[in-house]
């Protein structure tokens, strides 16, 4: 790595969106000091997915050249639930939901950042203001500026409720870039209101603003919205590793470019079939997450589920009462996996799950003795071997 300025800038920005404003990332590089590189994070879930790596990779190469990643756990934040590309508001959490998410969310982060280099802040540091420090803060924008972000301008012209709370969020995460003079910031797409607006709360509060860069955001694993716990679409960091092969290759084709560029910074060869190709990427990054021995084990474990249509080597029991020689499948499925009645009524409509391989096409329940030793199938992936107690 050359030590100019504009080219570090320049291999920093190399895969970003956007670097703002144009220029300012080149010449706080050429002050020759280590810059403060702050993300916030809202702990609204526990666990760390794909989705979240694109940016902490960046926080890394950050770090890797000298540089100090201030790490803000949103937990005052959160509180208030971030509206950033959001069609109504979200349900808040409880303050023990808050502080065990952000505990988790924080050990997992340390699997890609450097801890000895990452400054880690609670917001609730000083977000639990005074009333004049809020006023003061209120007065650096305008509701005309804060409406003018895109999911507000819909939610407006769609006659939808914004709270106040809402409203307060963008000068609330603005006030942490002040509290943390950080001098670069990071968020994906949906964030640049957000980060641009820190810059003018900055200025108002005297500290020299910072610049931004925003990052793609990766797809789920439909390929189209964007990677969320909520819409069960993602790949989580500590899943076991071959649920996350198997997650991965379930993705469409048509997601396998922007997968491989923003999590291996490398295109699939095009000289492999896309099956093949798509073979290759899982394991990469079932490797990068576990090492090389669990994902050739996550591989023969697809294979042999998938592929050959046996058995997993290992199949986990569940004991599950009876009563009157009938079991009832809901309450097995909820027992043996941990899902809702709900859920489990759906997949068996669907067909979605299995006895030694037969689907139930819709059976809610079924004896006692047709189950016992049986292994029962949820989806592709999970698998559990009943016993009747």
């Amino acid at each position: 790595m050359t030590d100019s300025p504009g080219e570090t800038a320049r291999f920093l920005a190399r895969n970003a969106v956007e670097t703002l404003p144009e220029g300012a990332l080149e010449r706080q590089l050429a002050e020759g000091r280590p810059l403060r590189v702050k993300l916030g994070i809202d702990p609204t879930a526990p666990d760390i997915h794909l989705g979240h790596t694109v940016v902490l990779r960046k926080l890394r190469e950050f770090q890797d050249l000298g540089h100090t990643v201030v790490l803000i756990i949103g937990d005052y934040t959160a509180r208030v639930g971030d509206p950033s590309g959001r069609s109504a508001t979200r349900p808040l959490l409880s303050g023990e939901e808050v502080d065990s998410n952000a505990e988790t969310f924080q050990r997992q982060a340390f699997a890609v950042l450097d801890e000895a280099k990452t400054e880690v802040r609670r917001n609730s540091e000083w977000l639990d203001m005074p009333m004049e420090d809020l006023f003061r803060l209120a007065r650096t924008s305008t509701v005309a500026q804060i409406l003018e972000r895109d999911d507000f301008a819909k939610r407006q012209e769609a006659r939808e409720a914004i709270s106040i709370l809402e409203l307060l969020y963008p000068l609330l995460q603005g006030y942490d870039s002040v509290m943390v003079k950080s001098d670069v910031e990071l968020g994906g797409t949906d964030q640049k209101f957000n980060l641009l607006l820190a810059r003018d709360i900055q200025t108002a509060y005297g500290v020299p603003p910072q610049s931004i860069l925003t990052m793609p955001i990766l797809p789920g694993l439909d390929g189209v919205q964007r990677m969320s716990k909520s819409l069960r679409n993602y790949v989580g960091v500590t899943e076991e590793p071959a649920e996350v092969f198997g997650k991965l290759m379930s993705i469409p084709d048509t997601a396998m470019g922007t997968y491989a560029d923003l999590l291996l910074e490398e295109p699939p060869d095009p000289a492999l079939h896309p099956r093949d190709a798509k073979r290759a990427m899982a394991s990469a990054l079932t490797a990068r997450l576990h090492g090389e021995e669990a994902a050739r084990e996550a591989q023969e474990h697809f294979d042999r589920l998938h592929l050959r249509h046996e058995l997993p080597e290992e199949v986990e029991e569940a004991a599950i009462p009876a009563e009157g020689g009938v079991v009832h499948l809901p309450a097995v499925l909820r027992e043996a996996f941990g899902i809702s009645a709900s859920e489990a009524r759906r997949l068996l409509a669907q067909g979605g799950v299995k006895v030694d391989g037969e689907p139930l096409d819709g059976e809610l329940d079924v004896p006692a003795d047709r189950l016992d030793g049986a292994v029962l199938q949820l989806g592709k992936r999970r698998f559990k071997r009943i016993r009747i107690v």
